[in-house]
């Protein structure tokens, strides 16, 4: 019987997670873009900066999806350090909403009333445009199933009447500084190893409700969880880029900062709480009958989230005039990694391992996909500087000249093999997000998110192409070209770099407010120049201007150009959802 108790109790652990996560997944699927636009618009100072991320925090159900979103504006620069801070100090505030909820779950048997929620989750999912809304009724029904089906294993067990329950926790001195430190310690370690702060805030109520834990040891598991999950956060944004560490470190600084000074006040503050919600501290079983003990500690869930939501408020209320301190410590504590650039094959976006849903996960996606882009235009102006150094070479060749241009070619080399570990990564990164239940819109962008990489690797297979011809033309015995060829390929170039950096601004803004003609007018002209080369190719040759091969290698340019042109079309049809040449 104990056994089977024992596996109701994490059965309903398990269905409480699963509730919460499906629950934060479908608020998300349903505001996750406003929501975003709200984040990069509220943000003017501190203050809206703060009621921002509680609000969104407060609609979402998670403040993991708000920071991460708070990270990527940062990194986008749409958002600055300081700004980032203060939302993530209202995203502390929004997420006691959840201890709410739970205590209400707690405190009456509302596991009756969730069968027809599910009832109407399900027929709204059947409902292909209310799906969302289905969604969420099944998250949050199975939350609160998973609450109620705690609530009544945990009066099942008897916790409050089990004397080895009462002899373990009697056997810490509850006025001991070193007893709230223990559990403090215990809370810590047990969301660190359950990944769900909210799994170890419905163990506490259930221990704290039964009477078998005392408010202040519970108090100090609250306390607990505050430092747990900002470790855990902290340890996914290792491997992340340095603003995305130093946000995750301002948001451990701000909870310890907290757990510090309440250890000063701790009991005053608990009992100026216990007294706003009417719970009585004195009250023992010997003082006063089990019936009224027993309605007292039924007040203690609503003790615990009314404390959550004390100590965030008055935590923030402290720090938020401290920001620009703040931010000067984060950025002492973190500095950036001294990486050389080419030598880093590391995704800086999707990569820190804290991005938790399939929604916000394509946004992080996109900007992996903005870097590629702005990389292999860095990679086409390496060969325009590959050409130019090889064009400058005449009889003999410089030593210090061939070592530059061996350099400048072992650099395209390795950015071509950078574009390939990068395609492969997204793909695999997206090709996992894509494993999960995501809306229509976003579907589709991960199709042309696919679509968008593949075409990006394209362009520096043709950069390499064009740096190995120029190559083996610079080290071979032909016969250099001469000043009229290297004039139109410097042309040639000039156009497809202009064309690159369209489709750089189409991936970097809103593709409402691209001019799509511009590529257009853009690929006709490259067209158009391409085939006006190769006539004069031709008559060139025949006019014994320079030999066929050396005609052979200098079209091989120009087509390879030209190539590279149609790849960028491809990228912007796929961003822009439209065909370019039907236009």
């Amino acid at each position: 019987m104990s056994s089977f108790v024992i596996f109701k109790l994490l059965g309903s652990l398990a269905l409480l997670m699963f509730g919460m996560k499906s629950m934060s997944e479908a608020l998300q699927k349903m505001a996750g873009p406003q929501l975003r636009h709200v984040l990069g618009a509220m943000t003017t100072n501190r203050f809206t900066g703060m009621l921002t991320g509680m609000l969104v925090t407060a609609s979402v159900q998670s403040s993991t999806a708000t920071t991460v979103m708070t990270v990527s504006f940062v990194n986008a620069g749409l958002l600055t350090l300081a700004q980032a801070i203060s939302v993530i100090m209202g995203a502390n505030i929004g997420t006691t909403l959840t201890a709410w909820i739970m205590s209400a779950g707690m405190s009456f048997d509302i596991t009756n009333t969730v069968y027809p929620a599910f009832l109407i989750g399900i027929v709204l999912i059947y409902l292909k445009k209310y799906r969302y809304i289905g969604d969420f009724l099944f998250g949050i029904s199975f939350l609160l199933l998973g609450l109620g089906t705690l609530r009544a294993t945990g009066m099942e067990m008897h916790l409050g009447e089990n004397q080895a329950v009462l002899d373990f926790f009697a056997s810490f001195d509850p006025t001991s500084f070193t007893t709230t430190l223990i559990f403090l310690l215990l809370g810590g370690i047990m969301t660190f190893c359950v990944q769900s702060s909210a799994a170890v805030m419905a163990i506490t109520m259930i221990l704290c409700s039964s009477g078998a834990l005392p408010i202040y040891q519970g108090i100090a598991l609250v306390m607990g969880e505050n430092i747990g999950t900002t470790i855990t956060s902290n340890l996914a944004a290792l491997s992340a880029n340095t603003q995305a560490r130093r946000a995750a470190f301002s948001h451990m600084f701000f909870n310890f900062f907290g757990v510090i000074w309440i250890l000063f006040v701790f009991r005053p503050f608990i009992d100026a709480v216990c007294g706003l919600v009417g719970y009585d501290v004195t009250m023992t079983k010997d003082n006063v009958s089990m019936d009224l003990f027993m309605a007292n500690a039924a007040k203690l869930s609503f003790v615990l989230a009314a404390f959550h939501t004390c100590f965030n408020v008055a935590n923030t209320f402290i720090l938020i005039w401290f920001i620009p301190q703040i931010e000067r410590l984060v950025c002492w504590v973190i500095k950036p990694k001294k990486v050389d650039e080419e030598e880093d094959f590391r995704l800086h976006f999707i990569t820190s391992g804290i991005m938790k849903t399939p929604e916000l996960s394509v946004l992080e996606a996109q900007k992996e996909i903005q870097a590629f882009s702005d990389r292999m235009q860095r990679m086409f102006a390496m060969v325009r500087e590959l050409l130019i150094l090889s064009s400058t070479s005449s009889g003999k060749k410089k030593n210090d000249q061939e070592v530059e241009f061996n350099r400048l070619f072992s650099r395209i080399e390795k950015y071509e093999s950078i574009s390939d570990n990068m395609e492969l990564e997204i793909a695999n990164y997206l090709d996992q997000v894509s494993d999960a239940h995501l809306s229509d819109d976003t579907k589709a962008k991960i199709r042309s998110m696919l679509r968008e990489i593949s075409e990006l690797e394209s362009i520096g297979d043709s950069c390499y192409n064009m740096a190995r011809t120029i190559s083996r033309k610079y080290s071979g015995k032909q016969d250099h070209f001469n000043e009229q060829q290297y004039d139109r390929l410097h042309q040639m170039m000039v156009l497809t770099d202009e064309a690159l950096t369209l489709m750089n601004q189409l991936m970097q803004g809103r593709k409402e407010n691209f001019d799509i003609n511009r590529t257009v007018n853009m690929e006709n002209e490259i067209n158009h120049f391409r085939n006006q080369l190769k006539q004069q190719n031709i008559v060139d040759v025949n006019n014994h201007e320079y030999t066929y091969a050396v005609g052979t290698i200098y079209m091989d340019i120009v087509n390879e150009c030209e190539k590279l042109a149609d790849y960028v079309v491809n990228v912007v049809e796929a961003r822009m959802g439209t065909r370019l040449r039907d236009i």
